[in-house]
């Protein structure tokens, strides 16, 4: 269990710390943060963070990276949500789908594809969602049949953010049937330029838009099927695990009950001594929630993937998240939402954003049912 960080950790949080606070970067981050529904193009940033090779830390140096450890790039994704970045696009490029690539892409593959992301020059989404296949994948019905040299995949694939402005997208689709619906469904790397791609957002009132993603006989070459074939369930549930840390959650939940703390106490707002006991309670919950985050990482770092705890992680950091949310967006004054200051802005924000949290990575029932066999199968061995 992880309760401190080395001398060389808090150097190293310094050295990012300090790289963040550029004029260039603030400018940046400011510029790529949407507000009232409008979402604006990250990718300038991620250009500038991809400069000062602050997207992919861990990656070896061959990939673009600094071949430093997994709990420095959780460092580094710490402070990028601390100072103001948006980290969707981390999250989803580095986070997932380049960390899906490390794990179990081949050595073409990750020469190919993880340099460019980590230098902040391309971009990726995930593509399994569709619109009757969300938290039970073996539902998917995207296929992808078998041409010369590749395949053709047809499908519709829903709820993925920031895909108007990938590259690249991890797509999960369905190679073989008959044989169980966990059976045969295979990954692949999807070139989000290729003829038959079409992407459009999805009404809604988040300020980052879901998209959905039809895809009409695309061709992927044999070389972007990632693992082998028909055995990708495996695989996604490792990527899914990982996915899970709870630390995005964790930081959500920390930046919104830090504009809440900065709502309260601006000299506008007299309302901050009936609610001591209420941020008493988030901050130690959400100090739980960090602790979580942390157990799971060194878990990953060392080689042990541990679903159940990733799902315990999960479901407490975004349920906390939320929870902040709906108590947070009554707490900015009438003037300080008629001036629309930052931390009635961000509040605003975090109540249309946070029901996704509990939905996202798999549902907080999914999260529930591996906890709950979890501790059946623990009951089933001592009888």
């Amino acid at each position: 269990m992880r309760f401190g960080f080395t001398e060389d950790q808090q150097r190293f949080r310094a050295s990012v710390r300090k790289a963040l606070r550029s004029e260039q970067v603030r400018a940046a981050a400011v510029a790529a943060t949407g507000a009232d529904g409008v979402e604006p193009d990250g990718r300038p940033l991620y250009r500038l963070l991809g400069e000062r090779g602050l997207l992919a830390t861990h990656w070896p140096v061959e990939f673009g990276g600094q071949a430093r450890s997994l709990s420095d790039a959780a460092i580094v994704a710490e402070e990028l949500v601390r100072a103001g970045v948006p980290d969707t696009l981390h999250v989803n490029t580095i986070q997932i789908v380049g960390q899906f690539i490390l794990m179990a892409g081949d050595a073409e593959q990750k020469r190919r594809h993880l340099p460019g992301l980590a230098r902040g020059e391309g971009f990726a989404s995930v593509l399994y969602t569709e619109p009757d296949a969300g938290s039970d994948l073996g539902a998917l019905r995207t296929v992808a049949e078998p041409v010369d040299g590749g395949y053709r995949i047809t499908g519709t694939k829903v709820f993925s953010l920031k895909t108007r402005f990938v590259d690249l997208g991890l797509c999960a689709a369905r190679t073989s049937t008959g044989a169980g619906k966990y059976h045969g469904i295979s990954l692949f790397l999807v070139d989000m330029h290729a003829p038959g791609v079409r992407v459009s957002v999805i009404p809604g009132i988040n300020d980052e838009h879901f998209h959905e993603v039809e895809l009409d006989s695309v061709y992927v070459p044999d070389a972007d099927l990632i693992g082998p074939r028909d055995e990708g369930w495996p695989l996604l549930n490792e990527a899914l695990t990982i996915e899970r840390t709870g630390l995005d959650y964790f930081l959500k939940g920390e930046h919104w009950l830090t504009a809440a703390l900065a709502a309260l106490t601006d000299g506008s707002n007299t309302t901050c001594d009936a609610h001591l006991e209420t941020i008493g309670r988030f901050q130690g919950a959400l100090a739980a929630d960090h602790t979580l985050a942390w157990e799971v990482l060194t878990g990953i770092e060392t080689g042990r993937v541990d679903p159940v705890a990733a799902a315990v992680a999960k479901y407490h950091s975004s349920e906390l998240a939320q929870s902040i949310a709906g108590w947070a967006v009554d707490i900015p004054s009438p003037a300080q939402r008629a001036s629309r200051t930052p931390a009635a802005v961000t509040l605003d924000s975090a109540y249309r954003e946070a029901p996704g949290l509990t939905l996202s990575a798999g549902t907080s029932e999914v999260m529930l049912q591996i906890m709950a066999a979890a501790l059946d199968s623990v009951g089933e061995e001592k009888h």
